[in-house]
């Protein structure tokens, strides 16, 4: 860098600002910079002047660009100054690389983390149902009416974790987690994730521009001495985390972690996003961590795996001062999620058969893990317990089982997009178990999973620092 890079003033910074405070701050330098209004290799005022300028202490902008340069936003060139920097380009979405086409040429698919349509309540008969119980004139596209249904939010508040000030329905989980943070986190803002950690959640934090911070689980969450650490740098702006039967581990919370982590997060106003997508069909109780905070946390809870995926309906209850924001400037796109879906799901929310078809699923999927975990262990293959449709199987090496489960007819999900920090303990594919039916030759298939927990590279590899 010299001196003939282009340089822009202090007052350019003003007009951008939402609030003078080091992540407004951050977060309109950060738009600037991805917008292209602000070029890599342009020089920034110095600190005092944009102090200067915005009328704010030179540590407010300090702190700005301390969170700017953690991202790579900027970069410090000692005495010659601070310059944008050269922003790499998005890369390829975690949740890309984690789902590929369809293949018919693979003899048992267990990638796609779906539930089993054969375990989902019928919904020709909800549809039948809704028909035939509701008037014509109510079933009408219009404009008008709560955006969510008041005899379904009664149905909702039944059971809800908390008596909640609002809830919302959206389009699904990724839905409510994608608009809350859109909403509430800012270029540069630390958020502290699970890791492994659900792929589409790394996703928008990368489009977001904000940093992802790593805390490992166990069978039970959340580690708490590494939440504690988490906890010590910057101020974390939100924790995401899912509270049962988790994606991909199937590590659930229980009663003695969720006040470790209560009495660590007391102290921090940090946003808590929680999302429950396994609600229905997760054997584990559900132990709130949002609930133990009801002014700051969000709890959503999702139908997809439960009723029907293409349903995209997800409920999110928690705070006004969080969810209005969110159903606000929804409203000048899509406005509200189909009223008419929202009476599918009360529907079969109220149904007999429907509730008996959930919880039939809900067993099923248990005795599908508890037999392949018997299976595997036969081969002396030890998968730790959890819940949900999925298990987390650990490898000798991720592309070594892949191509070797290839070779055998098997399509599993590579653990990769879901790892978050620099050296995970140890490479996983994620095995989903709604494509186990009981014409699924077990033996066969934990005999080749086994195998490809010790397959072997040709190559040398070499892991990322």
């Amino acid at each position: 860098m010299t001196d003939a890079s282009p340089t822009v003033l202090p007052a350019d910074f003003a007009g951008d600002l939402d609030e003078r405070s080091a992540a407004g701050i951050a977060a309109a330098v950060g738009r600037r910079i991805r917008s292209g209004a602000l070029a890599p290799g342009t020089r920034l005022p110095t600190v005092r002047e944009v102090a200067r300028e915005l009328r704010v202490s030179p540590a407010t902008v300090n702190q700005a660009w301390r969170a700017l340069a953690a991202t790579g936003a900027i970069v410090a060139r000692g005495r010659a100054g601070t310059f944008v920097g050269e922003l790499p380009a998005p890369p390829a979405g975690r949740y890309q690389r984690l789902h590929s086409p369809s293949d018919n040429a693979f003899r048992v698919d267990l990638s796609r983390g779906t539930p089993d349509p054969a375990l989902l309540p019928d919904l020709a008969a909800a549809l039948h149902a809704l028909s035939r119980d509701t008037a014509p004139g109510d079933l009408s596209a219009h404009y008008l009416g709560e955006a969510v249904l008041p005899a379904l939010a009664a149905t909702l508040r039944a059971d809800w974790p908390w008596p909640c000030e609002r809830l919302a329905v959206l389009d699904g989980a990724l839905d409510a987690v994608d608009r809350l943070l859109a909403a509430h986190v800012r270029f540069g803002d630390p958020v502290i994730v699970e890791d492994p950690c659900f792929p589409p959640f790394l996703d928008l934090l990368a489009r977001l521009g904000a940093r992802p911070i790593p805390v490992r689980l166990d069978e039970s969450g959340f580690r708490p001495e590494e939440f504690a650490r988490a906890l010590t740098g910057p101020a974390p702006r939100a924790v995401i985390l899912q509270p049962r039967a988790h994606n991909p581990t199937g590590a659930s919370l229980d009663t003695a972690r969720i006040r470790a982590l209560a009495a660590l997060l007391a102290p921090h106003p940090a946003l808590i996003i929680e999302d429950d997508h396994s609600a229905g069909i997760a054997t584990s109780p559900l132990r709130s961590l949002a609930a133990r905070f009801p002014d700051r946390g969000v709890y959503i809870r999702s139908y997809s795996k439960s009723h029907g995926a293409d349903l995209r309906l997800a409920v999110a209850g928690g705070p006004a001062a969080l969810l209005d924001p969110v159903v606000e400037r929804r409203m000048l796109g899509p406005g509200w999620s189909s009223r008419l879906l929202q009476r599918v799901l009360l529907t079969m929310l109220c149904d007999a058969d429907a509730r008996a078809t959930v919880a039939r699923a809900r067993l099923e999927y248990r005795r599908r893990a508890t037999a392949l975990r018997r299976a595997l262990a036969a081969h002396g293959v030890a998968v730790s317990p959890g819940d949900g449709i999925n298990l987390w199987l650990p490898v000798h090496d991720e592309n070594a089982a892949m191509i070797s489960l290839a070779a055998a007819g098997i399509k599993a999900a590579p653990g990769g997009p879901f790892e978050v920090g620099p050296h995970p303990p140890a490479d996983h594919l994620r095995l989903t178990l709604g494509a186990l039916t009981p014409d699924t030759d077990l033996p066969w298939l934990a005999a080749e999973l086994a195998t490809a927990t010790t397959a072997t590279p040709t190559y040398r590899r070499i892991r990322r620092p």
